[in-house]
């Protein structure tokens, strides 16, 4: 029987371990249980539900390093057969009882054309939010509500004022605003959109308010309906707390008519140790653009919670490539390993019909980092500002105008410093923060 797989790439420490039997092990024990007592009428009967092996690469350690630095690479194919087409499904067959045997970490997942045609991906993706803000043509300014517990609505409403007068395209909720007597949702957007019309009028630039979408995960629904009633714009939302299935059921669902801003607390937990957990390209990109993440924030490698260059770089590849062979298994690779792949299902497709989603590298970023963000990322990005922009010597306005100056900057070939002499605000923001370049 023809079958369509989804691959899972780990990398797997041991000092002594057999990695190919580990491999094995691995394929047989996450999928049919057992193999070799299994009679042969039933082996063919197994036969489309079994993992299979399609590569290990072994690695010893470097000269002098110690032998637990040891490791295997090891891809194993899943057959489409074992789950159901959602990512938790995926996730606990692939990783579930796996994350913890030993140190082994998921480093890459490859899709079937079957699995990923039951998500549609981000429903405006980059070219709809910059069609919704009505700017082609340069990187994305956001900024961040600062101190916002116990604030009640007239203090936020100053608060996001000052932000879109200097000139931000976003401004996005802090992830720990939950609904609370001060500024409940629906108020808390009905201010701050009446605040965001006063700056349009004033500077003639539209722009979208993320709101923090919380509450008990059957009330998220709703939750966004009354944001979205009120005037809401965009969604801001925890994603890995409530799980990326919940995303994906808020992204496809009509009512959810605006961009959803996916943020990554809790994604400590997850990426950064080298020897378990998922990578970043995978937790906060592929299965975050797949779940329809119009917007993917991460730790950026320039500012205070820092992300190693290659992992965003890593994450910036899978949210933005249009090729569906960074996303989807090689048939001919299923085939060399003896699976029977349904070249119908699983298919080498040349183009990758999801959106791509924004990459918005964040955590301390301030106008002298802005030529470093633009080198990595190129335009394709949103530039994601806290401090760095209500901590201006100059207020909270010039720190918006002195990012949108930097930028400016950037995109005319122009150093900083030169640009600074005619542009105060950010000649300010060099003299506090200094240049990365």
């Amino acid at each position: 029987m023809l079958n369509s797989y989804c691959v899972a790439t780990y990398r797997c420490f041991d000092e002594k371990a057999d990695f190919t039997k580990k491999a094995r092990g691995i394929a047989v024990g996450l999928t049919v249980g057992s193999w070799t007592d299994l009679p042969e009428a039933k082996k063919a009967e197994m036969q489309r539900h079994l993992g299979i092996v399609l590569d290990v690469q072994e690695h010893e350690p470097a000269s002098g390093a110690p032998a637990s630095d040891r490791y295997a690479d090891i891809q194993i194919a899943y057959p489409d057969a074992n789950f159901s087409r959602d990512i938790p499904a995926l996730l606990v067959t692939v990783f579930g009882k796996l994350s913890m045997d030993g140190r082994i970490k998921l480093i890459d997942l490859s899709f079937s054309d079957s699995f990923l045609s039951a998500f549609p991906g981000p429903k405006f993706g980059i070219q709809g939010v910059r069609s919704l803000l009505g700017v082609q043509d340069r990187p994305l300014l956001m900024s961040i509500f600062k101190s916002v517990i116990g604030h009640d609505l007239s203090t936020l409403r100053e608060q996001f004022y000052l932000q879109a007068r200097g000139g931000v395209d976003l401004i996005k909720d802090d992830e720990i605003l939950f609904e609370n007597p001060l500024t409940p949702i629906e108020k808390r957007v009905e201010i701050c959109m009446q605040a965001a019309a006063q700056a349009e009028q004033e500077t003639g630039q539209k722009l979208l308010y993320a709101v923090n979408l919380t509450g008990p995960t059957f009330s998220l629904l709703d939750q966004a309906r009354k944001a979205i009633d009120a005037g809401a714009n965009a969604l801001l939302f925890n994603v890995l707390a409530y799980g990326f299935d919940v995303l994906s059921e808020l992204s496809r669902h009509p009512d959810v008519k605006v961009p959803i801003m996916a943020h990554p607390a809790l994604a400590g937990a997850f990426y950064p140790s080298p020897h378990h957990g998922i990578s970043a390209n995978v937790l906060l990109g592929k299965l975050l653009r797949l779940a329809g993440a119009d917007l993917s924030l991460f730790p950026s490698p320039y500012g205070s919670v820092v992300m190693p260059r290659e992992e965003n770089m890593a994450i910036k590849e899978v949210l933005l490539t249009e090729k569906a062979s960074d996303y989807t298994v090689s048939t001919a690779r299923l085939q060399a390993a003896g699976a029977l792949v349904d070249a119908a299902e699983q298919r080498d497709a040349a183009e990758l019909k999801l959106k791509t989603s924004f990459p918005v590298p964040s955590a301390g970023i301030h106008p002298g980092l802005v030529p470093l963000i633009l080198r990595d990322f190129g335009d394709q990005v949103v530039v994601n500002a806290g401090g760095g922009i209500h901590g201006h010597p100059m207020g909270t306005i010039a720190g918006g105008q002195a990012f949108r100056q930097a930028i400016d900057a950037c995109l005319a070939g122009e150093s900083l410093r030169t640009y600074a002499e005619r542009h105060p605000e950010l000649k300010a923001a060099i003299e506090a923060w200094g240049i990365k370049e």
